[in-house]
Parts: structure tokens; sequence; C-alpha cells
């Protein structure tokens, strides 16, 4: 809703590992910021491009493509086909936090949480082995 905190997702196609962050706004500035710091959580090798949606939170792309050193692509309009991973991760968020949730209402342990529970959930596009299994490349042990 307007004026509400929301998420930025940056989920990695290959593994489906997700990063995520709150934003207070929706708004370019603080996803701009969210997106450098969120990718800044990642080794360099791990970011190659990146797909945002077309939406104006997305004005900043120049400078977190600068920041980041990575090329930046837009999808065709109406085409969320082209994003489809993000799509998919976003119908699994929506387990957790079912459309209409106040997310101001959550903690930053709610989201570190849910981000955690995904990220080692095997998924039987990546052979049953969880998004953080294929994107470190070993298993995690979890406590």
């Amino acid at each position: 809703k307007v004026g509400h905190s929301a998420l930025v997702t940056l989920v990695d196609r290959r593994s489906r590992y997700l990063l995520s962050q709150r934003v207070p706004k929706v708004n370019a500035k603080n996803v701009t910021q969210a997106i450098i710091d969120l990718l800044h959580t990642v080794t360099p090798k791990h970011v190659r491009t990146l797909t945002p949606d077309r939406g104006t939170e997305f004005a900043g792309y120049r400078e977190f493509g600068k920041e980041l050193d990575i090329p930046v692509y837009f999808p065709d309009p109406h085409a969320p086909q082209q994003r489809g991973t993000n799509e998919n991760t976003n119908g699994l968020i929506r387990e957790y936090f079912p459309k209409g949730t106040d997310l101001d209402k959550l903690t930053d342990q709610d989201i570190s949480k849910f981000v955690r529970d995904l990220n080692n959930r095997p998924r039987k596009v990546l052979g049953w082995k969880s998004p953080s299994e294929v994107f470190f490349g070993k298993k995690l042990h979890l406590i």
C-alpha cells in the first residue's frame, strides 16, 4: 500500500538464492540503496547482471549498475515470464506474508528468518538441493 514499507527481493536465477531487505517506503532512492546494500553482501563473482521490473522505484538503475559494475536489463512491457524466477519467489514469499500483510509490524528477525528458510528449503528444480547449497557450492549447517 502507498506509504507503507515493502520488501526489495533479489533472486539468483541459477540457484534461486534470495536476498531481501525491507525499505520504509517504495521510492527510487530507498530501493536503489537497498539493492546496492544487498549486492555488496555477496562476492562480485555472483553478480553478473540485474533485471528489475519496470516500476518507477527502479529509476536509479544507472546508479546501482555503475556502483556494482554490472549491466542492468529491463524486461519487455507486460512480460513477467521474462522474470520467472523472481515471480515464482514472490509466490513463495506470499506463503510467509500473504498479500495485505503489514510489513511495518514485522521485525528484522522475522524477515531474516523467512529469507533463511527459503534459502535452505530444498527445491525440485535444483535436484532437491537448497538455494544456499547451489549458490555457495556446499551444504551449509544451520544452527
